[in-house]
């Protein structure tokens, strides 16, 4: 099944924002990416688009080391859907992390995510990626 213009043009903002946002920490970003009204389901941070700059600069605060490895992304009309490998700091095995982004006008709308530790030496050798 193939894409639509508009799923790609989706899919594109979501991975550009990680790398201009996400990736650096860049709270000076994120007017570029993220509509006023933005919806945050992430509970640790305050709601709408000035909570996520406070989130995100807190964030680089304390992990200032912090690596956002995608492995893989989907885009299904207006959601795009993002897994990847945070680490926070050298050495961290960090949480595998799928984010949900909700694209409305040609900016972030709303987000969801779900995080779980990485576990080394659990019984299953198959990992999260």
């Amino acid at each position: 099944m193939s894409r639509t213009p508009q799923e790609e043009a989706n899919l594109a903002l979501v991975l550009d924002m990680f790398e201009a946002v996400l990736g650096p920490m860049d709270s000076a970003a994120v007017d570029r990416f993220i509509a006023p009204g933005y919806i945050q389901h992430n509970q640790s941070a305050e709601p709408g688009r000035e909570g996520l700059k406070k989130f995100l600069d807190m964030i680089r605060a304390q992990t200032p080391e912090a690596v956002h490895d995608v492995k893989r992304a989907f885009v299904d009309g207006d959601h795009v859907t993002v897994h990847y490998h945070v680490r926070r700091w050298p050495g961290d095995t960090g949480w595998a992390v799928i984010d949900i982004f909700r694209i409305e006008d040609g900016m972030i709308a709303e987000h969801w995510d779900v995080m779980q530790d990485v576990v080394e030496g659990g019984p299953n050798p198959i990992g999260p990626f």
